[in-house]
């Protein structure tokens, strides 16, 4: 049995499993017992993918910095990583306030909900940009700041070029990069039960009967979703690339299945890289700098949750939305992604902050908090996905993706 079809057999069974223990046996204190140590366990194998990401992306990303020969690639690879992360995130939001509108979900849906959601104050647009260099780079490690991290991570890897004998310091880091790759295929070995462990306790404690009162707005987020990680994605990636988007999915599926279990992009970044190098041809370079920033401020998925939500609370409400109001969301949505830390939940953070943008009352997010959970599993799916189609643009247009690999058999 392949290493695919052990993880698809496990998010099936975790799925079927869970969903049969909230149907049937939630009175049966035996069987909670067992969740809970189910969801100990998935606990445990999502805090060791976190636990491989802070040195994995520091060796790997000093390692491609120091090996790149001409500096000014550097920049250029920057540049169009991040030009590109924030024109699909605009793009995936105006796609789904356009069909939010055309569809009109939220209207005469009935719901009300005597719930209410907190939402913390953002941060100012000054904060944002002096918090992405880091004071301590140590605490930046210690606490998981992305942004901290791979400025000081490209820090390092610049001095270490600049050194006159820097052979043996690369081959440090090299070596240190490998060392981490082992760890983490070590880690992946046990994805199978780690995803089961994941989706039993998920399902247990959502089961499918939370998407009957909203069928509306998830059926269309999930299209939406699947339009654009299928076909936008598929869009971009044969016109920029001329690579076969069908190639790129298979040798993707099973980041696709980790980010659908783990519903985090940080936790399922060690596979993305390991996968944009070993499988889809990305250059180290390219690979060590674009996959992280992507994890932290590419949230396509995520756009598209608070593109749709937008409208669905605006029309449950009866609030009618401007032209300016719709921009004012796009530009906020785009915005509020740069700086976002991977984990799950966050979606709903920053979805507070776009509806007090537009004046929208914050206490509708409770209307759909219910079934975002389950969404967030496909949301997570769209942005790696997303991370890995920019990484073979820019790697391609650096002229140095390499085809051989791209449709080899690995």
């Amino acid at each position: 049995m392949s290493y695919t079809t052990r993880i698809l057999l496990s998010m099936l069974l975790g799925i079927s499993f869970g969903s049969l223990i909230n149907v049937f046996f939630l009175n049966y204190n035996l069987i909670l017992f067992l969740v809970e140590i189910l969801s100990a366990l998935g606990a445990i194998f999502i805090s060791s993918l976190k636990l491989m990401v802070v040195p994995l992306v520091f060796f790997s990303l000093v390692t491609g910095v120091a090996q790149i020969t001409d500096s000014s690639k550097l920049g250029s690879i920057s540049i169009k990583a991040i030009f590109l992360y924030l024109a699909t995130t605009s793009i995936a939001i105006s796609l789904a306030l356009f069909f939010s509108n055309f569809f009109n979900i939220g209207s005469g849906a009935g719901l009300k909900s005597e719930a209410e959601f907190l939402a913390p104050s953002p941060p100012s647009l000054k904060e944002v940009f002096i918090n992405i260099f880091p004071t301590n780079p140590i605490a930046s490690m210690a606490n998981g700041e992305m942004l901290q991290i791979i400025v000081f991570s490209l820090l390092v890897g610049m001095g270490v070029k600049s050194l006159s004998s820097s052979t043996n310091i690369i081959n440090f880091f090299v070596s240190g990069n490998n060392l981490m790759l082992k760890i983490v295929e070590l880690i992946i070995w046990f994805a199978p039960i780690g995803i089961f462990c994941l989706l039993t306790d998920i399902f247990s404690q959502i089961g499918f009967s939370v998407i009957y009162d909203l069928a509306g707005y998830f059926l269309l987020l999930v299209a939406v979703l699947l339009f654009h990680g299928i076909f936008v994605y598929s869009f971009f990636l044969y016109s920029f690339t001329k690579l076969n988007p069908i190639v790129f999915f298979s040798k993707l599926k099973e980041v696709i299945f980790f980010a659908f279990s783990t519903s985090s992009s940080s936790a399922t970044m060690p596979l993305t890289l390991k996968t944009a190098k070993d499988k889809l041809g990305v250059d180290q370079s390219v690979a060590s700098f674009t996959i992280p920033l992507g994890a932290t401020i590419n949230m396509d998925g995520t756009a598209i949750m608070q593109g749709v939500a937008t409208v669905f609370i605006s029309q449950v409400y009866g609030v009618d939305l401007t032209t300016t109001d719709f921009l004012m969301v796009i530009l906020t949505a785009t915005l509020a992604s740069i700086g976002t830390a991977g984990v799950p939940g966050v979606g709903l953070i920053m979805l507070a902050m776009v509806l007090q943008q537009v004046g929208l009352p914050v206490e509708g997010i409770a209307l759909i908090i219910g079934v975002d959970r389950l969404l967030d599993m496909v949301r997570t799916s769209v942005n790696v996905c997303g991370d890995s189609m920019i990484a073979c643009l820019i790697s391609s247009s650096e002229n140095n993706l390499s085809q051989e690999i791209f449709y080899g058999d690995r």
